[in-house]
């Protein structure tokens, strides 16, 4: 089971999400109105355990929303998940997504996308990992900042286009994004497919640090693949 926690950015609508998907690795996240699955392909990754088991995590937390507010708490501080963390605290993270899944109102979340999905989303965690040489290779240790990553999704169009920031602070706080454009179309009630249509770094002098990794950096953030989704 990967996983993907979205929260809109305050011009958009507000919302968390969670995915489970397959194939590709995972890049920013897609979202909808409210709280449900993201998306923005994630690596999949085998299930973890809970720290709680089902039953008795579903007896602590009464409602839906009580079960967001601990996910909301236990991901404070965890910097979207992407530099590492500790397997107890991804443990409690997967258990909550696990269980706010199980909660599912929307049994057919893919005939209900404009309505939850369309719009721009902030990712707040991911499956994603960026370790040990590709994190020294890309600059990420101490040169180059990761800033926000965002999806807007236009579901008229079936498109998707994902932002990473980044900040490199060696170039007076040198500011830019990897932008990457997908189409997907819908395959079943519950699932996407996803296709990388183009990729883009700006301004010139960051597609200039990343040029002789940026088959890495594209591999870490492509979205191809399909996606599972969840709405909550």
């Amino acid at each position: 089971m990967a996983a993907t926690v979205l929260f809109t950015p305050a011009q958009c609508h507000r919302a968390t999400a969670t995915t489970s998907g397959r194939g590709a690795p995972s890049h920013c996240a897609l979202a909808p109105g409210h709280r449900r699955p993201g998306r923005g392909s994630v690596r999949a990754v085998p299930p973890e355990q809970s720290s709680l088991p089902q039953a008795a995590a579903a007896a602590v937390y009464g409602t839906a929303g009580d079960v967001k507010a601990a996910l909301y708490r236990a991901l404070d501080g965890a910097n979207r998940g992407i530099f590492g963390m500790t397997s107890a605290k991804r443990s409690e993270i997967h258990g909550l997504v696990e269980l706010l899944e199980s909660r599912n109102p929307t049994p057919e979340p893919t005939a209900k996308l404009q309505d939850k999905v369309d719009g721009c989303w902030k990712l707040i965690y991911s499956t994603i990992s960026i370790l040990g040489k590709k994190r020294t290779k890309l600059g990420l240790r101490d040169f180059i900042s990761l800033g926000d990553f965002l999806q807007i999704i236009d579901v008229k169009q079936e498109k998707a286009v994902n932002v990473v920031e980044f900040s490199a602070r060696a170039l007076k706080i040198l500011t830019g994004k990897l932008t990457i454009e997908a189409s997907y179309r819908v395959t079943s009630q519950t699932r996407v497919d996803i296709k990388l249509e183009s990729s883009t770094i700006t301004p010139e002098q960051l597609m200039n640090i990343f040029q002789k990794n940026y088959d890495m950096l594209l591999d870490i953030f492509n979205p191809e693949g399909w996606l599972e989704i969840t709405i909550n």
